[in-house]
């Protein structure tokens, strides 16, 4: 009997205890323990789309007590308390209100982490006095995920998910795929949608069928 999919998120959980460590990541984990060191209090974190950017600084801003914001909601301006963290800075939707709150943070001498796909020198950032401010920031590259990371990574998806892998898949997924981890996850959730309407295992076949095009 086919089971209906229902359309519920997976909770990204962002504990500590379930962030994987490796050496693709070792040098943004460092930063981070070392606010004091950060150019002009900020530090902007790098990397690919699922490299583990935003887990980490979830993982800091409950550690130091730092309000959590979003660059694509950023609107009002911020008059920082305390340490802040930025998730996605580099698609916000208000570059003056980023501008502000980098100017106050810097003025009440909090720290401010900023997670972004590229670094500072890379963006497309039009406003000049934010440019600058952004390009003197430290700024840290979280590497292109190790085949140990990767393995893990996809165990951890598969278990949050309850779906069971069996070892040929694994290996297909593995090998077959892009070496990121957004692949992984995305093929996990096609995965995992089509088992359960299907009610079918995952198998090589299957996974083949639904993944051509990631592959």
């Amino acid at each position: 009997m086919k089971q209906l999919a229902l359309p519920f998120g997976i909770d990204d959980g962002y504990a500590a205890e379930d962030f994987c460590a490796a050496p693709s990541n070792a040098l943004a984990r460092d930063w981070l323990a070392r606010p004091d060191s950060w150019s002009n209090g900020r530090l902007v974190l790098w990397g690919e789309a699922g490299c583990g950017k935003t887990h980490l600084l979830r993982i800091w801003a409950a550690e130091h007590g730092a309000a959590v914001l979003n660059g694509a909601r950023l609107q009002a301006l911020l008059r920082p308390e305390g340490p802040v963290a930025i998730d996605d800075s580099d698609i916000v939707t208000d570059p003056r209100a980023l501008l502000h709150g980098l100017n106050a943070a810097a003025e009440a001498g909090v720290p401010v982490l900023m997670a972004a796909r590229l670094p500072p020198a890379r963006q497309s950032i039009k406003l000049a006095d934010l440019a600058s401010r952004l390009r003197a920031a430290e700024a840290v590259e979280i590497r292109a995920p190790e085949e140990e990371l990767l393995a893990l990574l996809l165990t951890r998806l598969a278990a949050e998910r309850q779906l069971a892998l069996s070892i040929p898949v694994r290996n297909f997924l593995l090998t077959q795929l892009p070496r990121t981890a957004a692949a992984l996850r995305e093929a996990v959730a096609r995965l995992d949608h089509a088992t359960q309407e299907s009610g079918a295992r995952a198998t090589r076949q299957l996974a083949a069928a639904i993944l051509a095009d990631l592959i």
